[in-house]
């Protein structure tokens, strides 16, 4: 009979691709990893560069998913989408991931409850601005989880999307919670106009553009 660790790790995942890479975001960024990116999100962002994640992807189990990783031999992995967490079996695999050793960490929208993630793993919650099209999906409740081990990501395509992620940071205190990570939403708002703003302002938070792309562009699976 099947030990009940064995029946977790024949549970599968839709999977758009498993990738080794440099991480081009958050506080990792610059760390060499390996991207579990899942297939499927319920989300519309106008300025989403992973829409081919939307559908597809090859069903894995979390086993054979754990010894594709393996391959590449890197401690640091990530996973991410579309949304992760519309798959209910993404929690098994962060769990699964952690319990291998692995340091990990979970790009999410935060439309989805984030509650039950493996308290092991990093969560980098991406909050939507108003310029994203899809800022009635942000679930605010999350944003009580989130520790000083998680992160809170806001892409910004305007100044008005500035001016939301400011006053939502102040009136939530989310300064004081997590890190907070500003990005330009690429073509969308000069870089340099951004890192003014928050210079201006005297935020204390982090300012961040997308190392992969400006290694490698907009190539998938990079």
């Amino acid at each position: 009979m099947p030990t009940e660790p064995d029946r977790g790790l024949r549970a599968a995942l839709r999977v758009t691709e498993i990738f080794h890479s440099i991480q081009g975001e958050s506080s990792r960024v610059g760390l060499p990893t390996v991207f579990v990116r899942l297939t499927g999100c319920p989300l519309r962002c106008v300025w989403c560069d992973t829409a081919y994640a939307f559908s597809g992807g090859e069903s894995l189990a979390i086993a054979e998913i754990l010894r594709r990783i393996a391959e590449f031999d890197c401690a640091t992995v990530c996973v991410t989408g579309g949304e992760p967490l519309a798959q209910k079996n993404c929690l098994p695999l962060l769990a699964a991931l952690c319990d291998a050793g692995h340091s990990v960490s979970l790009e999410t929208s935060g439309a989805l409850d984030i509650g039950d993630v493996d308290p092991r793993v990093a969560r980098i919650v991406d909050l939507k601005a108003p310029g994203s099209g899809e800022l009635a999906k942000n679930r605010w409740e999350n944003l009580d989880r989130l520790t000083a081990r998680d992160e809170l990501k806001f892409v910004l395509a305007s100044r008005e999307d500035y001016d939301w992620a400011v006053a939502a940071c102040r009136q939530r205190r989310l300064f004081e919670r997590c890190p907070v990570l500003f990005s330009p939403a690429q073509g969308q708002l000069d870089p340099t106009q951004l890192a003014q703003w928050i210079l201006d302002d005297r935020l204390q938070l982090r300012f961040q553009l997308q190392l992969h792309k400006l290694l490698w562009g907009n190539t998938q699976g990079r």
